[in-house]
């Protein structure tokens, strides 16, 4: 993990460097940015093109609409940037980013972030690379930038002392394969809607019981996909049915 002698370290190649670090300069991934908790790199891809136009791409073999980035131009890129960790790349057709990625990515001295355009990059040079492939999701975007962004977001925020308050971590949706349970604060009656009652006990025990029923229940209700591996788990670790 980043230390102040060797920070976490994020490198992105792309061909709009432009767009970074963007909504990472600000906040609290802006911040560990300024003070040095993370670096991040950019590398424009077209930099590695070897003709006057800065071509990245070229027409897909066996047809078919958009254009792909070719495998030398990219792997050029890669071979003389990349940094720490592993190379990771953001397409549809990737693992599902989700909250363990999050941390192993954050445990790790950093990562390489390669940012597709087009119809994408050629898998050659994908394989040649070990690239993991990542998605944030079933859906299309019209490129690797937005994932790139939201994945740094999620490892960064991570890192020792980006955070303010460790227990918020580990209080938060995904943690415990349960979303979040909802928050209230002041003022307590608020348009007619009260904050619940257990809330105001300061019973300490109740509230923690109200709070994980609470993101059961939402759980159930909104993720069964979610909730069903939550269940499963726990019958694991119970060793046994309820």
């Amino acid at each position: 993990m980043g230390s102040d002698a060797s920070p976490w370290h994020a490198t992105v190649l792309t061909i709009f460097p432009e767009m970074f670090p963007g909504p990472l300069g600000h906040s609290l991934a802006g911040r560990a940015l300024a003070n040095g908790t993370w670096r991040l790199d950019t590398v424009n891809i077209r930099d590695y093109a070897k003709d006057r136009h800065r071509s990245v791409d070229d027409e897909p073999f066996g047809g078919g609409a958009g254009m792909v980035m070719r495998p030398d131009v990219v792997d050029a890129a890669i071979r003389a940037n990349r940094g720490v960790g592993p190379l990771v790349y953001m397409t549809p057709r990737g693992r599902l980013l989700d909250q363990p990625l999050a941390r192993e990515l954050a445990a790790g001295p950093g990562v390489t972030v390669l940012c597709g355009r087009f119809e994408g990059v050629d898998q050659r040079v994908l394989e040649a690379n070990g690239a993991v492939e990542v998605s944030l999701g079933d859906f299309v975007l019209s490129g690797g930038e937005l994932p790139a962004l939201v994945l740094l977001d999620a490892a960064v925020r991570l890192l020792p002392g980006v955070v303010g308050k460790e227990e918020s971590l580990a209080e938060e949706s995904f943690e415990w394969g349960l979303l979040e349970y909802p928050h209230y604060t002041r003022p307590a009656s608020w348009v007619g809607r009260e904050v619940p009652e257990v809330l105001l006990s300061g019973h300490h025990e109740k509230i923690r019981a109200w709070r994980q029923r609470q993101a059961e229940e939402i759980t159930r209700l909104r993720r069964p996909d979610l909730w069903a591996r939550h269940v499963a788990a726990k019958l694991d670790s119970e060793g046994s049915e309820p």
